[in-house]
């Protein structure tokens, strides 16, 4: 009896760190589970210079798949944990159509809204590294609803306006090292 007790009193913590995140994913039974891919890097691959600070600074094409049936809307950020000040934004994007499969290089999806990056400005922000590699993290999250967020949010705007909306999550990841 007691070993019992001591597994459930270690499994606490786990439960109760699950219940209460704002982004736990449901599995929607008999669809698949939601992509994110680009056919410009792959998973953990080096991202190309093109879309950096040192080339022509547009955003990677993105390829979105099993976005589950009952999303209103897509939200988008892309950030650098490893920035030397912390979480860096590189990009902020909500209420794209959930119908949307590809994003094109360069472009924002039509009826999307982009809010403000790490550099105070709207829009897509380049890898630009001051040092060493880092990871960019491309996470999509199909929401149960649009938001009404204002055009000047950030991400921190965006992830209070996620909690309790998200169905579904994907990531994808690359790097980058400046030349």
């Amino acid at each position: 009896m007691a070993g019992k007790r001591g597994t459930t009193l270690l499994l606490v913590p786990f439960a109760i760190a699950f219940a209460v995140s704002p982004f736990v994913t449901r599995e929607v039974a008999g669809q698949p589970q939601m992509k994110l891919s680009s056919r410009a890097f792959q998973q953990s691959r080096k991202i190309p210079t093109r879309f950096s600070c040192e080339g022509k600074e547009v955003s990677p094409p993105l390829t979105i798949e099993g976005v589950p049936k009952e999303a209103k809307s897509l939200a988008l950020v892309m950030d650098d944990p490893d920035a030397p000040g912390g979480n860096w934004v590189h990009w902020v994007l909500w209420n794209i159509d959930p119908a949307t499969t590809q994003i094109a290089e360069g472009s924002v999806p039509r009826g999307a809204e982009q809010g403000i990056n790490s550099w105070q400005r709207k829009g897509y922000g380049g890898p630009c590294p001051p040092s060493g590699e880092h990871r960019y993290y491309f996470r999509l999250y199909a929401l149960s609803q649009r938001l009404g967020l204002p055009s000047n949010s950030t991400r921190k705007d965006l992830e209070r306006a996620l909690q309790g909306k998200v169905l579904a999550q994907s990531e994808l990841f690359g790097v980058y090292g400046r030349r």
